[in-house]
């Protein structure tokens, strides 16, 4: 299901999540991994004028009064319901809505989301605005394997370059019984909105007495590395695999970033090369390497489902992620059904 730029909804939908497309401008739309000055200017330069040019090229009025851009949406895995609160903050487009488990439905998360158009004002500004229009699809795959398989987590657990919503690491925090969630991003203004969740789900009880916080982790950055290192049980990252510039960085960081026998859940889709790639890089790194492509009943179900019926807005490559283990012990943790 696509939703028109409006984004209007019902009171209980769905959960929208982002339709990719195969350039790689709309890759470089959903980076992850923003780097500040003293991380690699040139980078972050480039990556928001390949925003704007994806932006730019989608059916839009001519003329320089045009301010914004339409985010057409794939459908969703049917794993979540979204059903908005009636609350707005203090933008016209954003508001508070609650995302709930469909098949675990004694857990959800408040979250900001914001279903208004992409500015293209805020391109230029900041370098990944596409989280806080949408939930993308391997997250929401991996906000849901989080709580089938919630009693597995323990000890510390970071989520990786989870954009505006870190929705997985969100329903490890709400779910399982760990001490404490980290919930990270490269972008400043991805984790100044997951600081808003963070306070507005504690205050609704929902951690109990795991320790939540959140912070800028750019995974190419020593400092923030460095500060983390060997300090978590579970790392978990969705769709963070496509940028070539920083797909050796993110590996090493997951591999400083674990305790020994520690263990990365990795969810992503082939998306050409891309994952493959990724999985020679944590080899050669010294790490387990394990992918599943049937972990879930539900998510293989829908899966099987789009590829019967045909649906032009699916392409497997893009849309379906696998899942990828890796583990710093001598074996991996089998994920199979």
């Amino acid at each position: 299901m696509e939703r028109d730029s409006t984004g209007s909804a019902e009171k209980s939908e769905p959960v929208p999540s982002c339709r990719d497309n195969n350039n790689e401008d709309t890759c470089a739309a959903k980076t992850r991994t923003p780097r500040g000055e003293t991380c690699g200017a040139t980078h972050v330069a480039r990556a928001r004028w390949t925003l704007l040019r994806q932006v730019l090229r989608q059916k839009q009025s001519d003329g320089p009064e045009v301010k914004e851009v339409s985010v057409r949406r794939f459908a969703t895995f049917d794993l979540f319901v979204r059903k908005t609160l009636g609350e707005r903050s203090n933008t016209s487009d954003d508001q508070w809505v609650e995302y709930k488990s469909v098949y675990f439905p004694e857990y959800s998360a408040f979250l900001r989301d914001n279903l208004g158009p992409l500015r293209v004002n805020e391109v230029l500004n900041s370098f990944d605005n596409t989280g806080n229009v949408c939930v993308w699809p391997s997250e929401e795959v991996m906000a849901h394997y989080c709580l089938q398989k919630r009693h597995m987590f323990k000890g510390a657990v970071c989520e990786l370059g989870g954009g505006m919503t870190c929705l997985g690491g969100l329903m490890v925090a709400i779910s399982a019984d760990v001490k404490e969630v980290l919930l990270s991003d490269g972008n400043e203004k991805s984790i100044q909105n997951v600081r808003k969740l963070v306070e507005r789900n504690r205050q609704a009880g929902k951690f109990g007495s795991t320790l939540v916080s959140s912070r800028v982790v750019r995974w190419d950055c020593e400092v923030d590395i460095s500060a983390l290192e060997g300090h978590f049980d579970i790392i978990v990252c969705a769709d963070c695999l496509f940028l070539d510039q920083y797909r050796a960085s993110l590996v090493d960081a997951m591999r400083r970033l674990l305790r020994p026998n520690g263990m990365a859940l990795v969810f992503a889709p082939l998306r050409g090369e891309t994952l493959r790639l990724f999985c020679e890089l944590a080899q050669q790194a010294g790490l387990c390497v394990s992918q599943h492509q049937q972990y879930d009943a539900q998510v293989w179900d829908v899966h099987l489902k789009m590829l019967r019926e045909g649906k032009q807005a699916y392409d497997e490559n893009i849309h379906y992620p696998l899942l990828i283990t890796l583990t710093k012990g001598p074996q991996p943790v089998n994920h199979a059904q």
